[in-house]
């Protein structure tokens, strides 16, 4: 029995008429009606007598009605009272500079209209230092893309990035492709995180696929400063869309090529500590962040992402 088939019920009786009442539920005629066949079968007796007329309760469903009524009065009060026992305390937030780039701000405004009294620690940081921070505790959940199952973290698939060659579009030619393949890239001079970080090992797990090495031209750890050398046509790099979301003018200063080798994505996991260690301000930013995510794709404003299918 749910409670929508009791909302169903109580509104037909005080309507005296299946065909009004699923006119006011919105309803089809016939799914109401199968609703209210649905509870007589479970309470195994007949609720409502039909006749040309419209609908009367019969004595058992006049003290079903009664008793509907009280437990939907009942669950409206519990849902008020919810509502305005608002949410307190802190949650310390982990993302990477791209992902900062698309979802720091919309997971701002999100918190602060679904739990305005919670406080919001929000870190930027490489991945790498991210899954650090995470083991000793020092954040709450973070958006990570290298995640070992040994640790003792919930862990669930958010999303999958297609990964660019990005280049500067000072004396890059007018045909540049809009579309390359790894091995196309060991001639292309490319700037990119170290080891440690988790766009690292997927472009050398992507490149040994290949069988051919990346041609560093350097290494930055700083998106920042890294966009900054590509803007100024000291390499190109390896990075999903996201890296260029902090920059207006994007289009105009950058050329991106998607890469096209099978698996060449990055993979956002929402990891957290494990769930009993986690306060109820850190529950509810974890269900608020991965919402906003699934908005953000949705809406075409996280373009190259796919959601993973646990958040579909």
């Amino acid at each position: 029995m749910e409670l929508r088939q009791l909302r169903y019920f109580v509104r037909i009786v005080e309507l005296g008429s299946i065909s009004r009442a699923a006119l006011d539920l919105e309803l089809q005629q016939s799914a109401l009606s199968q609703q209210v066949g649905r509870l007589e079968g479970e309470l195994a007796t007949r609720l409502l007598q039909r006749s040309s007329k419209g609908v009367t309760p019969t004595e058992a469903g006049l003290a079903f009605f009664r008793e509907a009524q009280l437990v939907l009065r009942h669950a409206d009060q519990a849902a008020r009272a919810a509502r305005e026992a608002r949410l307190t305390g802190s949650v310390t937030v982990g993302l990477a500079p791209t992902t900062a780039s698309v979802l720091a701000v919309p997971l701002m405004h999100a918190m602060r209209k679904r739990h305005p009294d919670v406080r919001l620690h929000m870190v930027e940081s490489l991945s790498g230092h991210l899954s650090q921070m995470l083991n000793a505790r020092q954040l709450d959940l973070a958006v990570l893309f290298d995640t070992d199952p040994a640790r003792r973290w919930s862990v669930t698939p958010l999303l999958a990035e297609k990964l660019f060659l990005i280049r500067s579009r000072q004396g890059l030619k007018a045909d540049a492709p809009a579309r390359v393949r790894v091995k196309d890239l060991q001639r292309e001079p490319l700037i990119l995180p170290t080891g440690p970080h988790g766009l690292r090992s997927t472009v050398d797990a992507a490149f040994a696929r290949a069988k051919v090495r990346p041609p560093i031209a350097a290494e930055i750890d700083s998106l920042a400063m890294l966009m900054d050398a590509v803007d100024q046509g000291f390499g190109g790099t390896v990075q999903p869309w996201a890296a260029i979301g902090r920059f207006p003018d994007a289009l105009q200063r950058f050329h991106l090529a998607e890469i096209t080798d099978a698996g060449v994505r990055r993979l956002n996991s929402l990891c957290s500590l494990s769930d009993d260690e986690l306060s109820p301000a850190a529950l509810a930013a974890r269900v608020v962040l991965a919402g906003c995510a699934r908005d953000l794709v949705q809406a075409g404003r996280w373009q190259g992402a796919r959601l993973s299918h646990h958040e579909r």
